[in-house]
């Protein structure tokens, strides 16, 4: 496990030297857990929506939300760089709310960075948070929070022209002063050549072995997601089967009167027909 807080500078560093590991966190419980574990960054993303919340998509998660979970993560894990996920329309309507929106995530929250999703049209609003003395990671590729524009969800950059305007991308918001990019749902070489071609690390999500880190949904990785799961995840552990299994043996038990029993029951050191005296 690592001694210390990564910060944004330091995480820029590991580019070329060591792989770099981020998985997302929406409470304190799996934050204390992955904290213990050494991932490098946490990130609260506005995946909650889908995974925690019960939305259809990420798209009605609100800035209240988002902060209240980063809170619970921050708390779970104090030693772990955290990165929150700026939600819907909390960046674009104007650099100045762009700016006031990602401050609430370091006052509020207690994160170390934010994430922004979009290619050159949240450049301005990346260059402004980075000015305003605060980190930002961006994201590109398959969007969520945009995904209607681009036709689900589909692999992007798969044609030369997309390919192209993804690289471009890449460099303007490595212009704009991102410390990092999340790919997503891109070719393995179209990731592995923006790899290349920008000096801020790559975190990859469905991009293939050739970004600088890799991040999964934890709630995927074990398995806890059943609404679909996709392809590019892979479950290290499947343990929905395994909770629903012990949840209906507590029905069963508590029906039967078997749980609890006198191991799991307080003993009572005096009488009843004293207590009732």
């Amino acid at each position: 496990m690592q001694n210390m807080k990564l910060s944004a500078p330091a995480i820029t560093a590991k580019k070329g030297v060591e792989k770099i590991t981020m998985l997302t966190a929406y409470d304190a419980s799996f934050a204390r857990m992955l904290e213990s574990v050494g991932v490098d960054m946490l990130l609260v993303g506005d995946s909650l929506g889908m995974v925690v919340l019960g939305y259809e998509s990420t798209v009605p998660v609100s800035m209240d939300e988002m902060l209240h979970h980063a809170a619970a993560v921050r708390r779970g894990a104090p030693a772990t760089m955290l990165v929150g996920d700026m939600p819907f329309l909390s960046y674009q309507v104007s650099r100045k709310e762009a700016v006031a929106n990602a401050g609430r995530f370091f006052k509020e929250a207690g994160c170390d960075a934010v994430k922004l999703e979009g290619g050159r049209e949240v450049c301005k609003a990346v260059q402004a948070i980075v000015q305003a003395g605060m980190p930002v990671m961006a994201h590109i590729g398959l969007t969520p929070q945009t995904v209607g524009k681009l036709g689900g969800f589909k692999v992007q950059g798969k044609d030369l022209d997309s390919a192209r305007r993804l690289l471009k991308e890449a460099k303007a918001l490595e212009e704009a002063g991102a410390f990092a990019l999340v790919l997503e749902c891109i070719p393995d070489g179209l990731a592995r050549l923006i790899s290349e071609e920008v000096a801020i690390p790559t975190i990859g999500i469905g991009a293939g072995a050739g970004c600088d880190g890799q991040v999964l949904v934890t709630n995927d990785l074990l398995g806890l997601f059943e609404k679909f799961v996709p392809s590019f995840v892979k479950k290290y552990i499947n343990l929905a089967p395994d909770i629903k299994e012990a949840v209906a043996l507590f029905l069963d038990e508590v029906k039967s009167g078997s749980f609890p029993d006198e191991e799991h029951s307080f003993a009572m050191k005096i009488e009843s027909k004293d207590i009732c005296r």
